[in-house]
């Protein structure tokens, strides 16, 4: 804790018992007692438990949620940049995705099935990999957002399948067998 007078204490002692002095550096010492104030919670400004709402949405943003906003509650915008947070470096793999999805379905149950990733050279399939997921529910996003981001997490060259509930959402009954690769724009 600062000295209420810890600015004038900085002078030579002599300098301390002039009165105008004290007074002087007492308009200086109030502005930097607000800059000081602030430097002190700094680390409260990146800390997603006790950050400002604006500032969680911009922690957010950062790592990669663009799709959290303020319709969700404060508790879920926290709770999903603490979870994504964590699950950076498990980004594209099977356990981040179906952490990811667990998280965006509420503790839901989540099924990831895939087409394996490591063969003996000439072995590995003619077709591009494909991920059949499946969630309960999707109680944090949209169906569009939560497409978007499996798009996002899986890498480019990946084609995948989505059920919601007992709805397959992607690919739309429309498109196809699920061929579309998660970096193609679809329309």
């Amino acid at each position: 804790m600062r000295r209420d007078d810890w600015l004038v204490h900085q002078l030579p002692v002599g300098m301390t018992e002039d009165d105008f002095l004290r007074r002087f550096l007492s308009i200086f010492q109030s502005v930097g007692d607000s800059v000081l104030a602030q430097i002190d919670v700094i680390d409260r400004q990146f800390d997603p438990t006790v950050a400002p709402d604006p500032m969680v949405r911009e922690m957010g943003q950062w790592i990669g949620l663009e799709w959290l906003d303020s319709s969700h509650p404060d508790v879920v915008q926290r709770q999903a940049v603490l979870e994504y947070a964590s699950l950076l470096r498990w980004r594209g793999t099977k356990r981040g995705m179906e952490a990811l999805l667990r998280f965006m379905s509420g503790g839901g149950e989540v099924l990831i099935d895939d087409s394996g990733g490591i063969y003996a050279e000439g072995e590995a399939p003619r077709d591009a990999p494909h991920v059949r997921m499946a969630m309960s529910d999707s109680i944090l996003a949209h169906t569009d957002d939560v497409i978007r981001i499996i798009r996002s997490e899986l890498p480019a060259s990946v084609t995948f399948q989505l059920a919601i509930g007992d709805e397959v959402v992607w690919p739309p009954s429309d498109r196809g067998s699920g061929t579309e690769r998660a970096d193609q724009e679809v329309h």
